[in-house]
């Protein structure tokens, strides 16, 4: 796939609605973009129809939001900011964003993260970017969900290379990535390649055991936005048993909400949490489109994250400092999750998911 130039403009997203979040402002937002190659091993290229053509590396254009003293950067976002040092660096978050979407049309969530004190690392998908469809003039690329538990885990250790300074790519991370504190989310296909790099314990398509791409990645929290669990193979809790944040909606007609209570139930640990949503779609609560949804979910994963990744109280006590809002949402902590709805016909509908 040939990145279109379209890639590369760093200007920010100024149509992401900020109206939904409730978070305090530690912090401003830095944006910029790097470039990681991964020329560890061949991939099936799903550009093509069928996907039977071989290419030997992955070039990872990865969004990079970063911490930045408010003072100096009053904008809601600003390229190639100046970012705000801190000894030890941030504690991180890996991002995986859905089919046919960047890590932009996610801004609102991500930048209030940003400005919770953390670092966001989200990786462009070479098939499923938005660009990359548009490209293939109809070729179906969803396959690439097969390629990218291994891009998250590369794209994590580049980022905490350029953070020590033991690479020479993307500069901009130097000394802002707290490596002791990791966790990794995603929305849709980016919550199922997640789900697999965190709790599939087999083989990728390389032949590469998925325990092995997750070794050396001190993962403390894991966040899964209207994902489901992968098909081929059965889930199993890692020995780290990372925290984990399930968040599906009853009124998901794209990824129904049984595809999420089946992987939070796969995971056997205390350490885990379901948030339901009631009324809203697959992406709106996750984009910010849907403001009441949009706030308990930015709310909840930061108050989760604090507590996850040791920054405030421990995560038994998240419960208890949930804002409930019983129309918008439910938080279920570990089993049972939610119940499931009776069944209803419904067509499907995704738009972009």
């Amino acid at each position: 796939m040939i990145l279109t130039p379209s890639v590369w403009n760093l200007a920010p997203a100024h149509s992401a609605p900020t109206s939904g979040a409730t978070s305090p402002s530690t912090y401003a937002v830095g944006l910029a973009r790097c470039v990681f190659v991964d020329g560890s091993r061949t991939v099936l290229n799903f550009a093509t129809n069928p996907a039977s053509t071989w290419r030997d590396e992955r070039r990872l254009v990865t969004e990079i939001r970063y911490p930045v003293n408010r003072l100096n950067y009053p904008a809601k976002e600003t390229a190639g900011a100046v970012p705000e040092a801190k000894l030890g660096g941030y504690p991180t978050v890996i991002f995986a964003h859905g089919y046919d979407v960047t890590p932009d049309l996610y801004a609102a969530l991500l930048d209030a993260w940003v400005r919770a004190g953390y670092v966001v690392v989200a990786p462009w998908f070479p098939d499923e970017v938005a660009s990359a469809v548009a490209e293939q003039h109809g070729v179906n690329t969803e396959g690439d969900l097969a390629n990218e538990p291994a891009d998250l885990a590369f794209v994590a250790k580049s980022a905490i290379s350029a953070a020590a300074g033991t690479s020479t790519g993307c500069s901009i991370l130097r000394g802002l990535v707290d490596a002791s504190r990791l966790a990794f989310a995603g929305h849709s296909d980016g919550a199922t390649a997640v789900g697999m790099l965190m709790y599939d314990h087999g083989l990728d398509p390389q032949g590469v055991n998925y325990a092995s791409l997750r070794t050396g990645l001190h993962v403390g929290a894991v966040m899964i936005f209207s994902g489901s669990e992968d098909t081929h193979q059965a889930f199993a809790t890692p020995a780290a048993h990372p925290a984990l944040l399930v968040v599906h909606s009853l009124g998901d007609t794209c990824n129904p909400l049984s595809n999420g209570r089946l992987l939070y139930d796969q995971v056997h640990q205390g350490d885990k949490w379901f948030l339901e949503l009631q009324k809203a779609h697959h992406l709106p609560p996750f984009d910010g489109t849907d403001v009441a949804a949009f706030r308990v979910v930015s709310t909840t994963s930061i108050l989760f994250l604090q507590s996850a990744l040791g920054l405030s109280m421990g995560t038994q006590n998240l419960t208890t400092s949930f804002n409930p809002e019983p129309a918008v949402a439910q938080l279920f902590h570990a089993n049972p999750g939610p119940p499931l709805p009776p069944t209803f016909k419904t067509v499907r509908s995704c738009s972009r998911n």
